[in-house]
């Protein structure tokens, strides 16, 4: 594995490297993280991951400051995935520097995460841009449970006809269904347990909505999870993965952001 810190560098190692694989993180690597990055190891080609914490994506800077961080654990699990590449710049190194692709926010960016985070979709698709000018890679590898983000992510990539391939890669879950997050390491052991019984009503609460068993409006759902430990609910909703909106049949995924003490958790099923 080599690492770089310096885009100039980094371009001179792989400019004639036609088919590098990308998979882009903000490190607290997890679970989650190694089974997308053993999926680009697996394929044809050079595996780059990159490791920058993106302050324009953070609308809150207690969050950022916060988010975790273990740069030791990290290096060690990237050597022991064998990637070819690591990125990790500065905030200089990704940021200055004039983009030849415009930003495209597809009107989805409006809905979920994007009515609680100002500014954070914008934040992440100027990174990924630049990231992707600076590597060029090939394809780049996202995973299914920021199901917004990377929809947000092709539809910017279709938009400016970037030659980059999105290839999107399955959530990988705990025993009690919780799906690989970095920012699950915040949790302690009681609110671990808050979050196993909050998913269980959830789940359940898709099951009854397929089934027709029961129709709970949001007040009551919201409600119910907020008795279980949740801080706050941002949103439950069931969504159409095809048309974006709300099913008329029974196929969809039941989307949610919830506050588990001061860490915010996404996830879609």
């Amino acid at each position: 594995m080599k690492l770089f810190t310096n885009k100039k560098k980094l371009r001179s190692e792989i400019r004639k490297i036609n088919n590098i694989s990308l998979v882009p993180t903000m490190g607290a690597l997890h679970e989650g993280h190694e089974s997308i990055i053993r999926k680009s190891v697996r394929g044809s080609g050079k595996t780059l991951v990159s490791i920058f914490i993106n302050p324009k994506q953070f609308n809150n800077r207690k969050d950022l400051k916060n988010y975790p961080r273990n740069n030791k654990n990290d290096i060690k699990i990237l050597k022991r995935l064998k990637i070819d590449y690591l990125y990790k710049p500065s905030y200089t190194d990704v940021y200055k520097f004039k983009t030849k692709n415009k930003i495209y926010l597809d009107k989805f960016s409006k809905k979920l995460c994007g009515q609680f985070r100002k500014g954070h979709f914008r934040g992440v698709i100027n990174v990924v841009n630049r990231l992707l000018e600076i590597t060029k890679p090939k394809k780049i590898l996202l995973g299914k449970k920021d199901f917004q983000q990377l929809y947000l992510i092709k539809k910017h990539i279709k938009k400016n006809r970037i030659k980059t391939k999105v290839l999107p890669c399955k959530t990988v879950r705990d025993k009690n269904f919780i799906a690989f997050s970095s920012r699950l390491k915040k949790l302690n052991a009681h609110e671990k347990t808050k979050l196993i019984r909050i998913i269980k009503v959830l789940k359940k609460y898709k099951k009854d909505l397929i089934t027709k068993k029961e129709t709970y409006s949001f007040s009551l759902i919201k409600k119910k999870i907020i008795s279980l430990g949740a801080k706050k609910v941002d949103y439950i909703k069931i969504i159409d993965l095809n048309t974006l909106k709300k099913p008329n049949k029974n196929k969809f995924n039941l989307f949610y952001a919830i506050y588990i003490g001061n860490i915010r958790l996404i996830d879609n099923f």
